[in-house]
């Protein structure tokens, strides 16, 4: 097994005089990867951020940017910043068999260092067949263009993942999720924050308990959930669709899925191109509004306190102001929605 430590006194090779070196700015650290080969990637850091993405074989490496903390504008020298490493961090970059390590961790002992404490970050160019483990506590994850499977969580800070193809486990406590151009097994979190997709494709979960979550050009089955926040986006294909909010809207356009769908304190509005499975519609507070296909076989079931409906053809049941039940067209698709409270708008394009 090969295993190259990197010493941290290589950290203090000047890329010029010690004068042109800003910390706010440019890399402490350089160190080429190109005659490395690993599979893996295991990067982790407390007050920092990590980004990955490929580049050909001839251009990895991994650059460390370390900068103050407690001030982040204040520019250190490289004599400095080593003095603080030193003093209260340990920081390990090696590769060993087919994994490559980059890990900042606080010394313990020195656990309380205040104004000496400071922000290291990571930026791994490698090749794009790798999977990643990734850790932040106070700092921004990015992914861009792998193939491997990539699991990430930081606590307080944002995701970024761009055009993964790999399985994605993805988690911040206190941040908005990013992704698109993503396309297997996706799960999401976050306990304060939005959640942004676009163009993804797969098996994807999406959990958030005070933030929005868009969805938009989304193929597959598709599961969205958030406590206190809006679910908006179109143009949703594939086998089905749960969206769930607790306090808020739920507005959906182009849907062309099966959809589950339910608030108890927002307006659902739901727009579908192509009646491709059932759809059930839950609201206890508000209103729901349904725009369905023209011409098509659907089994209809509505309940509210008041139900409006555009002119129909060929329908079959029975319907009053409060409730409808009975067949369009021949029956086809079930369509169901039910609100406590509010109204049912029905209409056809």
């Amino acid at each position: 097994m090969k295993k190259i430590v990197f010493s941290l006194l290589l950290t203090i090779i000047s890329f010029g005089v010690n004068a042109q070196f800003n910390s706010v700015k440019d890399p402490f650290l350089v160190k080429t990867l190109t005659n490395e080969s690993f599979e893996k990637i295991n990067a982790e850091t407390s007050h920092g951020n990590i980004f990955v993405s490929p580049v050909a074989a001839g251009e990895a490496r991994i650059e460390v940017y370390i900068r103050s903390s407690a001030n982040w504008d204040e520019k250190l020298s490289k004599e400095e910043i080593q003095k603080r490493l030193d003093e209260n961090y340990t920081l390990d970059i090696s590769v060993s068999g087919n994994l490559l390590s980059a890990v900042a961790r606080q010394k313990k002992m020195n656990f309380n260092i205040g104004k000496e404490s400071l922000s290291i970050s990571f930026t791994i160019y490698t090749a794009q067949t790798v999977s990643t483990i990734l850790r932040s506590s106070h700092g921004n994850i990015s992914l861009a263009g792998l193939t491997g499977s990539q699991d990430i969580a930081t606590s307080h800070g944002n995701l970024g993942i761009e055009k993964i193809s790999g399985k994605i486990t993805g988690k911040t406590s206190h941040g908005n999720i990013s992704i698109s151009g993503a396309a297997n097994e996706i799960d999401l979190g976050t306990s304060h924050g939005n959640i942004d997709v676009k163009n993804c494709e797969g098996t994807i979960k999406l959990v958030t308990s005070n933030g929005d979550i868009q969805l938009k050009d989304v193929k597959g089955k598709a599961g969205a959930a958030t406590s206190h926040g809006n679910i908006t986006g179109g143009d949703i294909t594939g086998a089905e669709l749960s969206a769930t909010t607790s306090h808020g809207n739920v507005d959906l356009n182009d849907l062309s899925c099966a959809v589950q769908t339910s608030t108890s304190h927002g307006n659902i509005n739901l727009s579908f191109n192509e009646l491709a499975g059932p759809a059930t519609v839950d609201n206890s507070d508000s209103n729901i509004s349904l725009v369905l296909p023209k011409g098509k076989g659907v089994d209809l079931d509505l309940h509210a306190k008041g139900i409006r409906i555009d002119a129909m053809d060929n329908f079959s049941g029975s319907k009053d102001e409060r409730a409808m039940k009975g067949t369009l067209n021949g029956g086809g698709t079930t369509i169901k929605a039910t609100t406590g409270k509010g109204s049912i708008s029905l209409s056809f394009r």
